[in-house]
């Protein structure tokens, strides 16, 4: 009997681990979470499961919506969103975010393509700004945060694109860009431990060398520059695999310098490559390199800049979930739920989200 009671007391703490942990889940990064802070597409941009466009630049949802089924909150609203209680979290995230601010890309005639100036700084400060309206006095605030997730990025990735179509070699985005974009996430992460995060879920860059529009804006007739199993342009890749060792390196740092906190790192950029290596074990059966949503039969990657998704000239797939690129750039809502339960329950979070033991 006793050996019953301990069951069912088990049990039920375990259940509260999973759906109470959190109070709250705030969100930063760019168009791979934003969920409506940007609206400027049109169906079939939210056709699989909100049957109309949000803002949400895939067919359904993102990874960070199913983070949020996961821990038992809902949806994140944008920060932009009015009449709405931001009490359970809300999203900064913006499409076409850079991490930078526009001052670095002004300073090399690269702003001509920027549109959005929401810097890691900048979701930063709104954050700032909102919390006391969310939980009251700074005390209040840290206590608050002591029990919320906070998924600080992908930041990069606008960043890169920026410079990159703008003309300059990898070569230099690599030396230049790089370490001011890691040191920027790095003191956004330690601005919110000093406003009270102690749960930080902070990932990393894709590997862009397997998206549809680096592969056809970058063809290149030299077999050597592709992976020959995954078929990613590796030079690229490269890039962003350096940006994550950088960025690994900024956390490591923090581990040491805040042991109270819990800074996990989320491996977008190993998750997708093996989608490239392996898609047929993920139920991917046209393959990973190929857009679901685009020009249709137009070139390798089903991808053209004068037809994309939504656009004059394009088309969708019979089936999204066969495919991990949704537009060419953006994924799947299969991609992003594969990817979730990679963080919710390992390993490309580690420990988990939904680990049994609350480190703090």
């Amino acid at each position: 009997m006793e050996l019953l009671v301990l069951f069912f007391a088990l049990t039920s703490f375990f259940d509260i681990s999973f759906s109470q942990r959190y109070n709250a889940l705030f969100n930063f990064g760019d168009s791979l979470s934003d969920t409506g802070n940007v609206v400027i597409s049109s169906l079939p941009y939210g056709m699989t499961y909100f049957g109309r466009a949000t803002g949400r630049a895939s067919d359904g949802r993102l990874v960070i919506d199913f983070i949020a089924e996961g821990i038992g909150l809902p949806h994140l609203p944008p920060n932009t969103a009015r009449n709405v209680s931001f009490h359970q979290g809300v999203n900064f995230a913006f499409i076409a975010a850079p991490a930078l601010p526009f001052e670095f890309y002004h300073e090399r005639r690269l702003s001509k393509g920027l549109w959005v100036n929401a810097s890691v700084h900048q979701q930063v400060d709104r954050f700032e700004k909102l919390l006391p309206s969310v939980c009251g006095t700074p005390q209040d605030c840290k206590d608050f945060l002591s029990k919320s997730l906070v998924v600080f990025g992908e930041f990069g990735g606008n960043d890169y694109n920026t410079g990159i179509f703008g003309g300059l070699p990898v070569s230099e985005v690599r030396s230049t860009f790089v370490p001011r974009i890691t040191q920027a996430i790095a003191e956004g992460v330690e601005r919110l431990i000093g406003l009270g995060a102690v749960d930080l879920i902070v990932p990393s860059v894709l590997p862009v060398g397997c998206f549809p529009l680096y592969l056809t804006l970058y063809s290149s007739s030299n077999p050597e520059d592709y992976g020959p199993r995954s078929g990613c342009a590796r030079k690229f890749n490269a890039l962003s695999w350096y940006h994550n060792a950088l960025l690994l390196r900024q956390l490591n740092r923090f581990r040491h310098k805040y042991p109270a906190v819990s800074i996990r790192y989320a491996d977008y950029y190993a998750q997708v490559f093996d989608f490239a290596l392996n898609p047929l074990k993920y139920g991917f059966k046209d393959g990973a390199l190929r857009t679901c949503c685009g020009a249709a039969g137009m070139g390798k990657y089903n991808f053209n800049l004068r037809a994309k998704c939504d656009q004059n000239g394009s088309s969708v797939c019979p089936d999204p979930t066969t495919h991990v690129s949704w537009d060419g750039i953006h994924m799947t809502e299969a991609a992003h739920r594969i990817i979730a339960q990679g963080w919710l329950h390992g390993p490309y979070v580690n420990p988990p989200i939904l680990s049994f033991i609350n480190p703090h």
